[in-house]
């Protein structure tokens, strides 16, 4: 009879666990705001609310946040190897030989090629076309 008595009592101590944690239980609802000058912070609505205030100058009130004010950094170090590689690239590929460019002394040697890839491209996609015909509903 002990035995279960003691048994009984250790299945609901777990039960009486969880009701005492209820009352230590995290706010349902947090709120921040930020507030500016003398301004009051507001209220919590509810038991379960946890209101947070920043205070700011009033001169910031209708500024950018500092955060934003700057732009981010377009230095060298801030940029991918391949995107610096692919900048130089495009930059010093006008005028060259097969560049196709009104630019410089060999750029318009590239123009006849460009209009060979441009047309057997499309030649392809016509032939594609013709081969699996597309269904219309």
């Amino acid at each position: 009879m002990v035995r279960w008595i003691l048994v009984a009592a250790l299945a609901a101590s777990p039960v009486l666990a969880q009701e005492g944690a209820k009352t230590n239980a995290p706010p349902q609802r947090t709120r921040s705001v930020t507030v500016y000058g003398d301004e009051p912070c507001p209220k919590a609505q509810g038991e379960g609310e946890v209101v947070v205030c920043a205070r700011r100058d009033e001169s910031e009130r209708f500024r950018i946040p500092k955060e934003l004010r700057d732009p981010p950094s377009q230095e060298a170090a801030a940029q991918s190897w391949a995107s610096r590689a692919q900048t130089m690239m495009d930059a010093n590929s006008v005028g060259l030989p097969n560049s196709c460019s009104a630019v410089g002394t060999g750029g318009q040697t590239g123009c006849n090629q460009q209009l060979l890839r441009q047309w057997y491209l499309d030649r392809k996609a016509q032939q594609e076309a013709q081969q699996f015909p597309r269904k219309e509903d």
